[in-house]
């Protein structure tokens, strides 16, 4: 038995977060976070700050300390090496993706948002007053998306400033490769665009395949992409807000320039402090956790085989499922129907676009025995309406 198998519902709604609080007659799946806990040398930074009283402003000298180590393990891990400088501390990655809309495009362009997508890059954009363009994506048979690369041509024929690019992908699980991403980079630079490359998720590639920071393909993609990552998904620390943004080329260094020290002010003394700590000090604990979601990814893999008419995308990196529903035509919505017939509270397909209709994202980042008890609970619930 695992040590994380032993973690129960009653802990984690004891814990407090959303995630377990929102809903507490069902399984919270929904929010994107682990319930495995942090690295010790995380839960160290936070208790020496408890002990010193140490909540105040991040110091300069600890500012610095995040870049570097932001750097190295860019460098380290996915062999990108960008000068530490070209670091940005921002609370998250919707702070990045706010100011490459706002410093990094031309006035009043629309961004391109391929779909299904991270629910919140629906609604950031129109809140910075531009024009969301939803692209869905293309599925294969075998539940495999892949970006629609003539859609996003046209829609930055037709004005279009920036692509938002989530890989590895959020909700649907894909890790895109080398081709992917190059055919990626001919359709922008075409048309003199910018992306936005969420890549929060690269430290958590399921498959046998590498993550490829974007901006380092090649000098192209170095020249017209604003990256942002975080320790925030890997190592599960989200509320301590704290993510990066990574600059590639020395024009967006030196038109960033003026704004790096306003931006930076908004990141949090424990935040600053726990990066740091992930980076440097926890590779190991990131390695047990990877491993234990690829038991995971397998036991969901082999639990939704056996639930009459449910699809499931193949999961190559993130802890996300992303599951079709779409043959069971549930009342109300997958996301409704399974928090009440079932009790698992997931997301609804709707909030990741119009391509989500009939969709439903799942969070399998939980103790096994509770994942499991989730996927039974689901089955259950289907074979009672195809009953009915």
């Amino acid at each position: 038995m695992h040590h994380l198998d032993a973690i129960t519902v009653d802990q984690l709604r004891a814990a407090g977060s959303t995630k377990w609080t929102m809903f507490p007659d069902a399984i919270g799946a929904f929010i994107a976070e682990m319930d495995f806990g942090v690295p010790p040398a995380v839960a160290e930074v936070v208790r020496r700050a408890a002990d010193t009283q140490a909540m105040g402003y991040l110091p300069g000298a600890d500012r610095a300390e995040a870049r570097r180590a932001t750097a190295q393990w860019l460098g380290r891990s996915f062999d990108w090496h960008v000068p530490q400088d070209n670091v940005h501390l921002l609370p998250d990655v919707l702070s990045a993706m706010r100011i490459a809309i706002q410093r990094f495009t031309p006035p009043g362009s629309p961004v391109i948002v391929p779909t299904p997508a991270y629910m919140p890059f629906l609604t950031v954009v129109p809140a910075v007053d531009r024009e969301v363009v939803e692209v869905p994506s293309l599925l294969d048979d075998d539940g495999r998306y892949h970006l629609d690369l003539d859609a996003i041509d046209a829609a930055f024929a037709a004005g279009a400033g920036l692509l938002v690019l989530c890989n590895p992908w959020n909700p649907v699980g894909r890790v895109l490769s080398r081709e992917e991403l190059s055919a990626v980079a001919d359709v922008v630079d075409r048309h003199g665009g910018r992306v936005f490359a969420d890549e929060i998720h690269a430290p958590l590639v399921l498959d046998d395949v590498p993550h490829l920071p974007y901006a380092a393909l090649d000098a192209r993609t170095a020249g017209h992409t604003i990256t942002a990552v975080a320790a925030s998904k890997g190592w599960n620390i989200p509320g301590l807000k704290c993510g990066q943004m990574v600059l590639s080329n020395d024009d967006d260094v030196a038109a960033f320039a003026p704004y790096a020290a306003d931006a930076g002010d908004t990141v949090g003394l424990l935040g600053g402090r726990a990066a740091v700590a992930a980076y440097d000090e926890s590779q190991d604990w990131l390695g047990d956790v990877v491993d234990y979601l690829r038991g995971n990814r397998d036991l969901l893999t082999e639990m939704v085989a056996d639930i009459p008419a449910l699809g499931l995308s193949p999961v190559e990196g993130t802890y996300i499922a992303w599951l079709d529903c779409r043959e069971l035509d549930l009342p109300g919505g997958p996301a409704q129907f399974f928090r009440r017939e079932a009790g698992v509270a997931l997301t609804d397909g709707t909030h990741c676009g119009e391509a989500g209709e009939g969709f439903a994202r799942l969070i399998f980042a939980m103790p096994r025995p509770i994942l499991r008890r989730a996927l039974e609970q689901m089955r259950e619930a289907v074979v009672r309406r195809r009953a009915a």
